[in-house]
């Protein structure tokens, strides 16, 4: 690819993670300046106008769509970019950055500008919710509740991992019931009670928490965990193991390996986590992994070694 002829955009979401997006494209902008054709640097404020900033960046010709800001920030112009012949390029300022660690793109900014300038594209597989890209995960029942509370957090103490996993204990203590849920795969269904299913496509992820699946992912499947904890303190144990590491299917969750299944909820429109944001979907639930639907810069591939 050849770099200086590509007209570049990068978008932006001001609010995202803990630094100051606009603070950032000073960097950025003495970063790309002369190694591009053209550079252009949007941001707005409002996390719902990203997808708008992607697709007009396509409408308006750029060959490349840079996304700067967090898992949700790249799930968003992911969306906008999957099935166009636009590449994408990673920029993270999230407080978690999965997508970015499962590219091994760079955890900071500098790094990450060093893909872009040093990298190559690559077809890379995504994950698809009824008409919603995903790229790192989906779940339905208590950690949709988790992200509502985790809102109120920020908005107190600040944005931090501690606030976040703090979140989690908070939205724990007020879990009531189970969800009744019907798994079905190739047309043969499975019914669930559980208190949370988690689909899965970053195989980083994964292997942080010390869960089964990744190999999979990194085949182009999904993995579906689900709790076999219905209660507070069950569900508490589990999520205390994952955190040292120590989860297993066998012990704590039921695990589906597809590239393809769908989810019926009993409720009409259960609320769904995706990539950190909220969305109510209608039951049942579409969803699948779409091959090489989305072009991103990835880094070099080192000498005699693999590809990404």
């Amino acid at each position: 690819m050849d770099l200086a002829a590509c007209r570049l955009c990068v978008v932006g979401n001001q609010t995202s993670g803990r630094k100051d997006a606009q603070a950032q494209a000073d960097p950025i902008r003495k970063a790309l300046s002369g190694k591009v054709a053209a550079l252009e640097i949007r941001l707005t404020a409002r996390g719902d106008g990203i997808a708008a900033l992607a697709r007009q960046a396509v409408s308006d010709g750029f060959d490349i769509i840079v996304a700067l800001g967090g898992d949700g920030t790249q799930a968003a112009v992911a969306g906008a970019l999957a099935g166009t012949d636009r590449i994408m390029g990673v920029l993270p300022g999230g407080t978690f950055n999965y997508f970015a660690r499962d590219l091994g793109v760079g955890e900071t900014i500098e790094d990450a500008l060093e893909t872009i300038l040093a990298g190559h594209a690559a077809p890379v597989d995504i994950g698809q919710i009824d008409d919603l890209v995903f790229l790192n995960n989906v779940s339905l029942g208590i950690y949709p509740h988790i992200l509502k509370t985790r809102e109120g957090i920020y908005k107190r103490w600040g944005r931090s991992r501690i606030a976040a996993y703090w979140s989690v204990l908070v939205a724990l203590r007020r879990l009531r019931h189970p969800m009744q849920i019907t798994a079905i795969v190739k047309g043969r269904p499975q019914s669930y009670s559980t208190a949370l299913v988690f689909v899965a496509r970053s195989a980083y992820q994964l292997d942080a928490f010390g869960l089964e699946g990744a190999d999979a992912v990194r085949d182009g499947r999904m993995a579906v965990l689900i709790a076999r904890a219905r209660r507070p303190l069950p569900l508490l144990r589990s999520a205390l193991r994952l955190a040292v590491g120590l989860g297993a299917k066998d012990s704590d969750f039921d695990l589906i390996l597809a590239d393809s299944l769908v989810i019926e909820t009993r409720k009409r429109r259960p609320l769904i986590a995706h990539d950190g944001e909220k969305t109510r979907l209608d039951s049942p639930l579409d969803l699948q992994v779409r091959h090489g639907a989305l072009t991103v810069l990835v880094p070099p591939v080192p000498a005699g070694g693999a590809g990404t």
